[in-house]
């Protein structure tokens, strides 16, 4: 049953939630961009992520060293915060494009990259917001992913 593609999101359990209905359907090669205000949720979205597709570790973002992979029961599940990248050649240096073809990408402040990766793998983006008192997701959908969610 699809979702709407904008979210109200009372709880935190809503956020699981949405984590668990996106794991299934999530292969290798897919990516994830998670935009958002710090303290919006994207890590945790992204921890609850990682739960779902069957990461056993503790995932924190990685703010300061830009990249985690982690090992989930089918794929691995690269997980990347992009805020503190100045340049176009800092994203190339990190190495990710060879891996993610591999597993499942999500990208944290993925601005610097909308423009270096191709437009037909963008099919994912959770737009996270917070204003102190209510947070939200609005979703674009798109390709494989937008049966899922209702517009």
């Amino acid at each position: 049953m699809p979702l709407p593609a904008n979210l109200k999101l009372k709880s935190k359990q809503d956020t699981v939630k949405l984590a668990e209905f996106l794991a299934p359907i999530l292969q290798a090669g897919d990516l994830i961009c998670l935009y958002g205000n710090l303290g919006s949720g994207k890590t945790f979205f992204a921890a609850a992520l990682a739960k779902a597709l069957g990461v056993p570790d503790f995932v924190t973002s990685p703010s300061f060293i830009l990249f985690n992979q982690y090992q989930g029961t089918k794929y691995p599940l690269y997980h990347l915060d992009l805020f503190r990248l100045k340049n176009e050649q800092e994203f190339w240096d990190l190495g990710v494009i060879d891996l993610m073809d591999n597993g499942i990408t999500l990208i944290e402040w993925p601005e610097l990259a909308n423009k270096l990766l191709p437009e037909s793998i963008q099919n994912l983006n959770l737009y996270f917001s917070f204003d102190g008192k209510k947070r939200t997701v609005d979703i674009d959908a798109r390709g494989k992913f937008a049966p899922y969610f209702i517009k």
